[in-house]
């Protein structure tokens, strides 16, 4: 069946079976695009967490992370405020 004949047949229904078969349908995307992102982010993580156990990367303390971040925030503001 092609689209435009499932619109058609689709658009024959009820309102509220069309409302219904409208959420199915967009709960079927939905789940796949999830599908796609939990498995990218399974990757991503998996990726880092392998490059920070064989040293290829190291970490850097959380605390010294933010006071950099502090440091940029607190420069841009000085630069506007000269």
């Amino acid at each position: 069946m092609s689209e435009a004949e499932a619109y058609e047949v689709g658009m024959s229904l009820p309102a509220d079976a069309r409302r219904r078969l409208a959420i199915r349908l967009l709960e079927s995307i939905e789940a796949t695009d999830q599908d796609a992102i939990d498995g990218a982010w399974t990757s991503e993580v998996s990726s880092r967490v392998d490059d920070i156990l064989s040293s290829r990367v190291q970490t850097i303390p959380g605390e010294e992370v933010f006071a950099r971040i502090a440091g940029h925030i607190d420069a841009r503001e000085a630069a506007r405020n000269a």
